[in-house]
């Protein structure tokens, strides 16, 4: 009984009790370690739980379990979030093109899929692992190699195909395949790789997304036929804390009928951090010299959710189109940029770029997308206050030698050049002189790469054409 008490004191709030911990002084000497007698699973006699609660650089506090049995000798470690169900689902990947980019600390949740893009391997969620890149492929090969014995004499062809993903993984853990990609798919949004500064474009992304109703009910969320569970929120985080209120404007509360520009429309959604019901509201807005777009906006008054995006509409035109701008002043900062979801965006002289889809649609000023970019990419980094006791100096240095250049580009005392790279062309900077021509910004279109054409899907359309195609294939649409 004592023992059941204790269990549920350790998981009442493991959030709080790291917060506790780490503002203590003497964090060497007061670490939050429990230990539990449990039931080994491989003997059935006791043995013991050991708990460490704590929080680790570029990420946030987790929960280490390891497990011992004195009798059998089974031994098995594992990891928890401590804190918080996230309000989106991350996906991170990570191209691994160097020996060093092995040593990357990887933190895998429960809830977490790995995939090694280059073989098209995917492991489902299983146990929380916290390890690098290297260790990461090891334990999916040793897992593997299991039963691989039994599968030699009874399915030689299956023990074939696995022993060969099995030696490829060993050389990808090795380092003597490179390069090769990783990706971490976490709905929870409690996963992460460790970044660096020097991630050239490409090599690094992290990519936010709403959970799907499937996902949502999988972490136990709610469904489709209920009510979500009510939500313990502590004070600080509730909506009309974090975003104060603002002056009631007119709405519009059917979308059936055309839509007018600057008038704000509603209608209802459901929330993608907890799925309850909530608002949407939108807006059309004619930009100057490039297009109309549709502003959105969700705000959940249940858990704190809040999102906003910028959508562009239109055909998809035959090329993308690249937008460099040279910021030379402080008035450069203020002017207006729609970066789309599907735009990449650069700058090289801050040693800084950013992978589509990280930011999602975007209508905002030069100043202020620098500053989402800094304080989201701060946040993660240094979640835990400096960037915690096992970030080496090496690393801290120079992390903060680049948060130091982005501020001072944020702050206009630092020249520099901002590229736009969008193959649906649906990205605009606002020109000074327009209609006329501005000296600080070039606008050129291009052809799209085939890898682009691919991940934007337009190689699967076929809108010319296609009832040709359709009776080459023995099918007609006309039904001939």
């Amino acid at each position: 009984m004592a023992q059941q008490s204790l269990a549920n004191d350790l998981f009442e709030d493991m959030g709080r009790k790291v917060a506790e911990a780490s503002a203590r002084e003497g964090d060497d000497d007061e670490k939050v370690v429990e230990e539990i007698e449990s039931l080994c699973m491989n003997c059935h006699e006791n043995g013991t739980t050991r708990l460490l609660l704590t929080r680790i650089p570029y990420f946030r506090e987790i929960v280490i379990m390891s497990f011992d049995c004195p009798h059998c000798a089974f031994k098995n470690s594992e990891i928890q979030p401590a804190g918080e169900i996230q309000q989106r689902g991350t996906k991170l990947s990570l191209k691994v093109d160097r020996a060093e980019d092995l040593s990357r600390q990887v933190v895998k949740s429960d809830t977490a899929s790995f995939e090694v893009q280059d073989i098209d391997l995917e492991i489902p969620p299983g146990r929380g692992q916290l390890t690098n890149v290297e260790g990461v492929l090891t334990m999916v090969a040793q897992d593997l190699e299991l039963k691989q014995d039994e599968r030699k004499e009874v399915v030689p062809d299956v023990y074939q195909q696995i022993e060969s993903v099995i030696q490829t993984l060993k050389a990808m853990a090795s380092g003597s395949r490179l390069p090769f990609t990783i990706a971490v798919d976490d709905p929870a949004g409690n996963s992460s790789i460790e970044p660096s500064p020097q991630d050239a474009s490409g090599k690094y992304t992290r990519h936010q997304y709403a959970r799907s109703a499937a996902q949502n009910e999988a972490l136990g969320l709610g469904d489709a036929g209920g009510e979500a569970p009510a939500t313990e929120i502590r004070s600080e985080y509730h909506a009309t804390d974090m975003y104060p209120e603002r002056p009631a404007q007119p709405m519009v509360n059917n979308v059936d009928e055309d839509i007018v520009e600057n008038q704000v429309y509603s209608f209802p959604a459901s929330c993608p951090g907890c799925t309850k019901p909530c608002t949407t509201n939108m807006k059309m807005v004619n930009i100057p010299f490039f297009k109309q777009v549709v502003l959105m906006s969700t705000v959940c008054e249940h858990c704190g959710y809040r999102s906003n995006e910028c959508k562009t509409g239109g055909e998809v035109p035959a090329k993308g189109r690249r937008i460099t701008l040279s910021v030379q002043t402080k008035e450069d900062l203020s002017r207006d940029i729609l970066k789309a979801e599907s735009c990449a965006m650069s700058c090289p002289e801050l040693n800084l770029s950013v992978e589509p889809g990280t930011l999602g649609g975007r209508f905002t000023t030069i100043e202020g997308i620098l500053t989402q970019v800094r304080d989201d990419l701060r946040s993660s980094i240094f979640d835990v206050g400096d960037g915690g006791d096992s970030m080496d100096a090496a690393t801290k240095e120079k992390w903060h030698t680049f948060f130091n250049h982005l501020t001072a580009a944020i702050q206009g005392e630092v020249k520099f050049t901002m590229i736009l790279s969008d193959p649906l062309a649906s990205s605009y900077v606002q020109s000074f002189t327009a209609p006329e021509p501005d000296s600080q910004m070039k606008v050129e279109d291009y052809e799209r790469t085939d890898d682009e054409e691919e991940e934007l899907g337009l190689k699967d359309i076929k809108t010319e054409g296609y009832e040709e195609g359709d009776r080459t294939n023995g099918v007609s649409t006309n039904g001939a």
